[in-house]
Parts: structure tokens; sequence; C-alpha cells
């Protein structure tokens, strides 16, 4: 099954002006709200019941490692600092959320993330898996999608629809910050700054490329004897323009990544909501 990427990416490219100006939200319907505490970035999103993007906000924080929420309180203000911005902003009090967790997820870290979203007085209304999130917003019943993180690298693959398969595996876009500050000798939030910088995005890829085609073995590994036809990728770690050609060129398997991936989720999440 292939999905239209071109409709893909200027759902994504709304969401994201939409950072700074929001739209009018409708007088009439609820609207759908998603959180997504990531590893790098903390990222709201608010729809119409539609699924029509109105608002977002992101915030970069650490207050998650490798799936974990590992600084509470970091986190439980955080939200409430975006989703209080969002609320002026769009004139309306947000009380329904919906937030999510890595794939494979159970027990306490699903209940944090709930009382993390209880405590910033959202009413949880769904904790979802993170790729059925993004499934949701990429509109896919078959394949496999690869959530590339700050921490942690989620592997799911779906069959009608359902996930038959999730693996979470200990590498993201850490271990490429890690890989800089090592070579550069630079300090890791210098590194992480250079990540993220769109001007040296190709000496940059050349050096965490090692990284890439790791991650691309391993995904390899998972997916072996299921038949995979097409590999999505999301979140924001993949979000380098030859990340989709190491794996195509490693796996043999078609791989599409849309433009600004660390929204797939979050947007997911909030039609899940």
């Amino acid at each position: 099954m292939t999905i239209n990427m071109e409709i893909v990416n200027r759902y994504i490219h709304d969401f994201v002006e939409l950072l700074h100006e929001p739209k009018q939200p409708p007088h009439d319907g609820k609207l759908k709200v998603g959180v997504d505490l990531g590893t790098a970035n903390i990222v709201i999103s608010v729809l119409t019941e539609e699924n029509i993007p109105v608002a977002g906000s992101l915030y970069p924080a650490s207050v998650v490692r490798d799936g974990l929420v590992v600084d509470y309180v970091g986190a439980v203000d955080i939200v409430k600092k975006l989703k209080t911005g969002l609320e002026k902003r769009l004139g309306i009090t947000l009380t329904e959320a919906a937030g999510a967790v890595p794939p494979g997820t159970v027990g306490g870290n699903r209940k944090a993330i709930q009382n993390v979203l209880e405590s910033a007085f959202f009413e949880v209304t769904n904790i979802v898996d993170e790729p059925t999130a993004a499934a949701s917003v990429l509109g896919i019943k078959q394949g496999v999608v690869v959530d590339v993180g700050g921490g942690t690298t989620g592997i799911s693959i779906l069959k009608d629809g359902e996930v038959i398969y999730t693996a979470d595996e200990p590498t993201g876009g850490t271990h490429m910050t890690l890989v800089l500050s090592g070579y550069y000798h630079i300090s890791f939030e210098e590194a992480e700054q250079l990540k993220t910088d769109r001007e040296r995005e190709e000496e940059v890829f050349s050096l965490i490329r090692p990284v890439v085609e790791k991650m691309a073995s391993i995904v390899e590994k998972h997916i072996q004897g299921y038949g995979v036809d097409n590999i999505y990728l999301v979140g924001g770690a993949s979000s380098f323009t030859k990340f989709a050609d190491v794996f195509r060129e490693q796996i043999g398997i078609e791989t599409v990544r849309p433009d600004h991936p660390l929204f797939i989720t979050p947007l997911g999440i909030a039609m899940n909501c």
C-alpha cells in the first residue's frame, strides 16, 4: 500500500505554520488535543473534530529519557505552560487531551504519562501507542513504522490496520549527538545545536551516517519474515534529507519520510483524542 505523500506533507506544513499563528477555532464542536512527551521536545497539537489543525506549540525539553518520564515536575510545568499559552492564543480552555507511549510500553510509565497530563489539568481521553498515532496521520494499514526518537527507535509492523509486532531499541538522536560531541570535542548541548544546523547538514550527516546504518540493520533484523513492502520513517531524529536513502539502500525496501517527521506523532495523538 502506498500513501499520497504530497497530501501528508501539505497537512504537516499547515500545522507547522500554526505553531506561530493559530487559526480561530470553531464556535461549536470540541477540539482534539494531543500531548507528545518526547526525549528532546514536548509538542502539543490542537485539531478540530474533523482533524483540521488549529494550533500547536513546541518546547525543547529533557524530561523524558528512553521513553520514561525522568523529571515528573518538570514535565508537568512545561505542559502547563504550553497549555496556558495555547489557551490565551485561542481564547478558549482546553479540557481534554490524549497522550502516547512508545511501542510495547506497559504499566507504570503509561500511568506516568497520564498523571503528567492530569496534573496539567487535562482530562485524559486516551493513551495511544506512538506507531498507531503515526499510522493515523499517514493513513496506512500495512507496513512498518519506524519512529526515530531522541533516546530510542520504535519499530512497529502493521497488518490490516493492526499492530502485530513492536520493538523499542536503545538508539536514536542522542547517539548521533554523542558522535558529534566526540568528533568535534564540544559539549553535548553544542553538538545538539550543530545536529540541527541545516546549513551544515551534509557535513553532519557524513559523520552520523554509521549510526543511521546501524539503525537500518537493527530494523532489518526485526522485520525479517513479515513480508514488509514499505517502511515509514517518523520522529525528529530522522529529519535528515538522506536518512531514508540509507534505509532504502541497506534494507532494499521502499522507505519514505514525510517533511517535518517530528510532528507526525503529535498530530496522530490528537487524532486519537
